[in-house]
């Protein structure tokens, strides 16, 4: 097993080994970089992933303090992973691309009143070679060649209506899920529990291809339970090293070429706000002050119909069913961007939790007994960044760590109540076209799993963290590797667009140590 020194200053330092650090550090150490990946979590092998929700939420789960405000759910506003392949072990697997318009919201939709939009700094055009790449990687479904999984239960009681409603674009879905062996990994079994991981590894995760892919390369040393708690620099503005506990609570000094974050927007956040310095008091890479601003987390309900006979929506891939009909811009509708439908399969326990918070009383038992006859989709709808919407450091509060309890604020924008409300309409109409017998919203009462902004890419330094290439102004040696750096949040599931990224970001950075220009 490869092993570096800490005082090897020729390495690249990533952390975190989901999404953006996983694909970054394969794609660089098999470059012949020399990679040390710091993941704050422990590693599952397959026999620790079962099918039980309770038991993988304990061993899945950030349960490290977090508080919320605004409706973000105070005790628990985020949801994410702490184990080696991040929230790809918890994710649901579903892959679409961003939209054309999407990458220009400000230039489409104008000025947004209370809003902070902005284009992206590239465009479509710029990053379809990587979402192709990252799609082949992925097994993604409905591209390359490869087939579409099966419809579910849940899938035909979902596409019945939407086509009685008028819907067209309706499919299966673009999953990272093998609907038959591929890449050495396993098929579909069908058994619903997508989110508390895939012990076949039918479902892509970095767990299962990105790591062990860097460590065959001889030059990536994975060390778990390692957490990052600051950056130092010196006083040329480059990153020289990065410090992290150990399991043990010892601090070590990692020694650096060049450092990539990918801590899932709140980690990354907080830990370039801990990174403060003279130099830097605002926090590392915050001379434009837009550090932790902008955050992001899609517009986001649920619509559960009781249906007249048996659906059982628990049996099928998790998220196996997309309306695309609504993500366009139309003002007509009375709000800007878009948002899909997207089928869900709730397990008992999360639609307990979920479908009325709080529920208590015969009524709701009798709610709940109707499991078998429920079918479910969610609203994922475009987030307009607002500079309010942040998040921060408590000035008081730390954790086990020493540091800094993260404070996630959120609130709706006017345009993001108006979606909601067309959205859970249309949604309602799609249950009721088929005699359901009664239609549930679920509002405001899931923790963010889509989680974006907060270091924004622009071309401008004053008004933005890093460059199209998530590397930061302030700091040429330090680069941003996950959702943080989403501009807006379009209306797809972030982590096809953050591996894409990841893979132009990992190729545009081997060129630069390869040419001695970093």
């Amino acid at each position: 097993m490869t092993q570096f020194s800490l005082n090897d200053g020729s390495v690249v330092v990533v952390i975190g080994s989901g999404a953006g650090g996983g694909t970054v550090a394969d794609v660089l150490s098999n470059n012949g970089v020399g990679v040390v990946c710091l993941e704050a979590g422990g590693r599952l092998d397959p026999a620790d992933i079962v099918t039980n929700e309770a038991e993988m939420f304990g061993k899945l789960t950030w349960l490290d303090e977090r508080q919320g405000s605004g409706i973000a759910p105070p005790p628990f506003p985020v949801w994410n992973c702490k184990t080696v392949g991040g929230t790809t072990v918890h994710w649901t697997a579903t892959s679409v691309r961003l939209s054309e318009h999407e990458f220009h919201a400000r230039s489409y939709y104008g000025d947004m009143a209370g809003t902070t939009l902005a284009d992206w700094p590239l465009k479509l055009a710029d990053l379809e070679p990587w979402y192709s790449v990252a799609e082949d990687r992925l097994g993604v479904t409905g591209t390359h060649g490869i087939e579409r999984l099966p419809a579910s239960n849940n899938f035909l009681v979902f596409e019945a209506g939407a086509k009685r409603c008028g819907y067209k674009e309706i499919n299966t879905g673009n999953l990272a899920i093998n609907p038959a062996p591929r890449d050495g990994r396993g098929s579909c079994l069908q058994l619903g529990f997508c989110t508390s991981g895939c012990a076949v590894g039918a479902k892509w995760s970095t767990l299962h291809t990105d790591i062990p892919s860097a460590e065959q390369s001889g030059h990536f040393e994975l060390r778990t339970e390692a957490m990052a708690v600051k950056l130092n620099h010196d006083n040329n503005g480059r990153v020289t090293g990065v410090d992290y506990l150990d399991s043990d609570g010892k601090l070590h000094t990692q020694a650096t070429r060049a450092v990539c974050v990918a801590g899932n927007t709140v980690e990354t956040t907080r830990l370039l706000l801990n990174s403060r310095s003279g130099q830097f008091p605002d926090g590392l890479a915050n001379r434009s002050g837009q550090v932790g601003r902008n955050y992001m987390r899609h517009v986001m309900a649920g619509v559960v119909g009781v249906m007249p006979g048996q659906v059982n929506l628990y049996r099928g891939a998790h998220q196996a069913g997309i309306i695309y009909d609504e993500r366009h811009h139309d003002e007509a509708r009375g709000f800007s961007g878009g948002f899909l439908f997207e089928t869900v399969n709730f397990t008992p326990e999360s639609m307990a939790r979920f479908l009325r918070p709080g529920g208590w009383g015969k009524e709701y038992a009798k709610l709940l007994e109707q499991y078998e006859r429920m079918a479910a989709m969610l609203i994922v709808g475009e987030d307009p960044p607002m500079a309010g919407n942040s998040i921060s450091l408590h000035p008081t509060r730390k954790d086990r760590y020493g540091l800094p309890v993260p404070v996630i604020h959120y609130e709706h924008h006017n345009n993001s109540k108006k979606m909601l409300r067309y959205g859970l309409d249309r949604g309602r109409r799609i249950y009721e076209a088929l005699g359901a017998e009664q239609v549930v919203e679920m509002v405001d009462v899931f923790p963010a799993t889509h989680n974006m902004g907060t270091a924004r890419m622009g071309n401008d330094p004053a008004t933005s963290v890093c460059n199209q290439w998530g590397q930061t102004h302030d700091l040429d040696n330090l680069f941003i590797s996950d959702g943080s750096l989403f501009p807006t949040s379009g209306c797809a599931n972030p982590t096809l667009t953050i591996i894409a990224l990841a893979l132009r970001q990992a190729e545009y950075l081997t060129e630069l140590i390869q040419s001695n220009s970093l």
